[in-house]
């Protein structure tokens, strides 16, 4: 009987699937996209902007945006969303909730909220222009509008579920006037009237919503809340 001598051939090594890779590469042109797509409304405006446009500007294909974002309207909710996230490695809404889930005292809450707000809103703001101005000849940035209107209202409504637990609090406000105070110092309006029309500092921006804040919603006493940050100046 002849028995072969010949080594058994090694397995084939299959090439590792490096999916870590592929999602930060999809990741990165998500993000290149909306760079360039946010430029490019921002500059033009939101009839005068085409999928097209960005999609050569972005070196992809339209039909990957449209299957990413699902149109122009899907890439305006997208970047709107992204300037919600603030500035730093954590969402802004994950710090926002932390903040008030902390032993914090009721004006250093305010405070950084005011702070929060102050990052977020030259982001959201130069978009929300656009949202609103191009709402009013179609119907798809109506119902975003209206979409962001109810998300920020459902945040606002949280905030306030969470500061009327504080003491410091006026005993006489509810839940629903604590979120509406709120609501109207966040608002995108609020920062574009005083930091995009009249030319406010950040830093003044910042310390109106403080100060408007505390004054809102703390009792009269409470000093802390006169300490920091200073009152608003302008620049």
């Amino acid at each position: 009987m002849n028995i072969s001598m010949t080594p058994p051939s090694p397995p084939v090594k299959t090439r590792r699937y490096d999916a870590t890779r592929r999602r930060h590469e999809a990741t990165r042109n998500r993000e290149r996209v909306l760079d360039v797509a946010e430029e490019i409304l921002l500059g033009q405006g939101y009839a005068e902007t085409t999928v097209s446009a960005i999609a050569r500007a972005a070196d992809v294909s339209a039909e990957l945006i449209y299957k990413s974002f699902g149109g122009k309207a899907g890439l305006v909710r997208a970047i709107q969303r992204r300037g919600l996230r603030g500035t730093g490695p954590v969402p802004a809404e994950t710090r926002s909730d932390a903040i008030s889930a902390s032993e914090l005292n009721a004006a250093t809450i305010i405070r950084e909220w005011a702070t929060l707000a102050t990052e977020v809103a030259p982001r959201v703001s130069p978009i929300m222009l656009l949202i609103r101005a191009a709402a009013a000849n179609d119907h798809d940035l109506v119902e975003l509008l209206e979409e962001i209107a109810a998300q920020r209202l459902k945040r606002m409504t949280h905030n306030a579920e969470r500061l009327i637990r504080h003491p410091e609090v006026r005993p006489h406000l509810s839940v629903e006037q604590i979120r509406d105070i709120l609501w109207t110092y966040s608002s995108p309006e609020l920062y574009q009237l005083l930091v995009l029309q009249r030319g406010w500092t950040l830093t003044a921006y910042r310390d109106f919503l403080f100060h408007g804040m505390t004054a809102q919603l703390l009792n009269p006493d409470e000093t802390a809340a006169r300490r920091s940050p200073e009152r608003p100046t302008r620049a």
